[in-house]
């Protein structure tokens, strides 16, 4: 299943904090860059064994740009440089080393059911936005 898209976010479509995360990138996404993916999703699953990573694992944004996989912070940190209204600021924590930011990340991950819920079925979305989203 290849894809002609260089700008994929997949992520947990069961996450309430991941699908803000989405709704966050489409309301900024001016140069409307971004297509999107719910990790267990058909397309999401072939993302995930076309480069290797956990097929069962859905605590990361992943985000694949012209066939580089970024994860975690620096998927966020990468994304953030793509959007308006002075998000491009937070790429500036890059210089910070990812083990150290992706720390903080994974208590966040291992939390978010918990602290922010979870839905019993992955997000449909809109009409409107249906051609961001793929699979």
């Amino acid at each position: 299943m290849e894809t002609e898209y260089s700008n994929i976010v997949l992520f947990d479509g069961v996450c309430n904090l991941c699908n803000g995360g989405v709704q966050f990138i489409i309301k900024r996404d001016k140069k409307n860059i971004f297509k999107f993916a719910a990790l267990q999703s058909e397309f999401g699953q072939a993302q995930l064994v076309k480069y290797k990573l956990d097929t069962s694992s859905f605590d990361s944004f992943i985000l694949i740009k012209n066939e580089a996989i970024f994860q975690k912070s620096t998927a966020a940190l990468k994304i953030a440089k793509e959007l308006k209204s002075g998000w491009q600021f937070f790429y500036v924590f890059i210089i910070i080393p990812a083990f150290i930011r992706d720390w903080l990340y994974d208590r966040v991950a291992k939390n978010r059911y918990r602290m922010f819920g979870k839905k019993d079925s992955c997000m449909i979305p809109t009409p409107e936005l249906k051609a961001k989203f793929l699979g």
